[in-house]
């Protein structure tokens, strides 16, 4: 096994897309990969070729005729009205295209495959194309298919662990994982996530039948803001819990260039929270999850990467790095004319604020009560 944190990808998502029109017609991953190798941050001995996962293994969650139906699906290009309705597959963002189970499943593989490595022992799993937060058992949701946070979850558990830590850091809620797994005592869960966004569910006060926590943050929500987040609830909980094994989605929407948000934090607001995250558990899962602007979510997630290495972040690119990012071509009207150092830095300067009523409110709410002796 190699030393230090582990990369797990795939070059399905080189040339693979949901459609020209749709948010993830972008490249991420292969782009993430493309530039951590641009800045020798990833050799090959830390990078694992993704495998795909199974039927035996979706079905551990997924039902098992869904499964089926997305398999059908990309064998023949096509799927039939009734069942398009049934499964929410070629309707509302999940659109039908030619990787449509090979893909998502080949996500599903790289996170099981994660938890394998995690239960035989202490490490760290990077695998971006993860955080499929949304798919829920029998239909798609949310751009997603499956829903790898759960089979990982559920795999860890199967495995013999009793306490894992989600903390969700995207934009959207984690209402998949919450609707899956929130009344399962063994699992802790945490979202942040803006209030009144699709898919409007996660408000301040849901904890979803059970013990999940849902920080539901105001639009324009600042890295001072998640700063105090971490510091006031996130990581008290995660300590109190004393979790096994933790996974972070990082989905990168939450951004402040992301078209599908309104929240302002920069790349190093996210890679400071799993810096402080990851300190938490001694296995430790990251995954990616939402963002739609590519040049955002390739500077973030390579930033990740990066930040799990220990690695400092440059002043500005070399070459060849910014030549990965001066090669992206996005449609919408914020790339026609991209600002340059979209291209040229991977740090985003700070975006702090104040720390606003309605985040202090979310402190009152789901901060732990301190001890007499605190």
């Amino acid at each position: 096994m190699p030393s230090g944190p582990v990369f797990i990808g795939s070059e399905i998502y080189r040339a693979s897309t949901y459609g020209r029109q749709h948010p993830l017609a972008i490249p991420r991953v292969s782009t993430t990969i493309d530039l951590a190798r641009a800045l020798g941050w990833l050799p090959d001995e830390r990078y694992l070729d993704s495998p795909r996962a199974g039927l035996g293994e979706l079905a551990r969650f997924h039902d098992r005729d869904y499964i089926a139906a997305v398999m059908r699906a990309e064998r023949e290009r096509r799927i039939e009205p009734e069942a398009s309705l049934r499964f929410n597959i070629g309707r509302n963002g999940n659109p039908l295209f030619g990787e449509i189970f090979s893909r998502p499943a080949t996500a599903c593989g790289a996170t099981l495959a994660a938890a394998d490595r995690l239960l035989a022992g202490p490490g760290i799993v990077y695998s971006p194309a993860g955080g499929t937060h949304h798919g829920r058992r029998d239909r798609a949701s949310g751009f997603c298919y499956f829903n790898d946070p759960v089979l990982g979850i559920l795999r860890l558990l199967d495995g013999g662990l009793e306490r894992v830590l989600y903390v969700d850091l995207d934009a959207h809620h984690a209402d998949g994982v919450q609707d899956a797994l929130s009344h399962d005592p063994r699992v802790l869960l945490v979202s942040v996530h803006e209030a009144g966004r699709w898919p409007f569910t996660g408000a301040a006060e849901d904890c979803g039948g059970g013990s999940a926590r849902n920080l539901a943050v105001p639009p324009g929500f600042n890295d001072d803001e998640l700063r105090c987040l971490l510091d006031e609830v996130i990581l008290p909980l995660g300590q109190r819990f004393r979790p096994q094994a933790l996974i972070v989605q990082a989905g990168a929407d939450a951004l402040a260039e992301d078209p599908l948000s309104r929240l302002a934090l920069s790349n190093g607001a996210l890679c400071g929270a799993v810096r402080a995250l990851s300190s938490l558990a001694t296995r430790v899962l990251v995954t990616g999850g939402g963002g739609y602007n590519p040049w955002s979510v390739a500077r973030c997630w390579t930033g990740i990467w990066g930040t799990l290495n220990g690695e400092d972040m440059p002043d500005a690119l070399p070459y060849a790095a910014e030549a990965v990012l001066r090669a992206l071509v996005w449609s919408r009207s914020q790339g026609r004319n991209p600002p340059e150092h979209w291209f040229t830095t991977l740090a985003d300067p700070p975006r702090g604020g104040p720390v606003r009523e309605e985040v202090r409110e979310l402190v009152r709410l789901h901060a732990p009560a301190r001890s007499a002796a605190a």
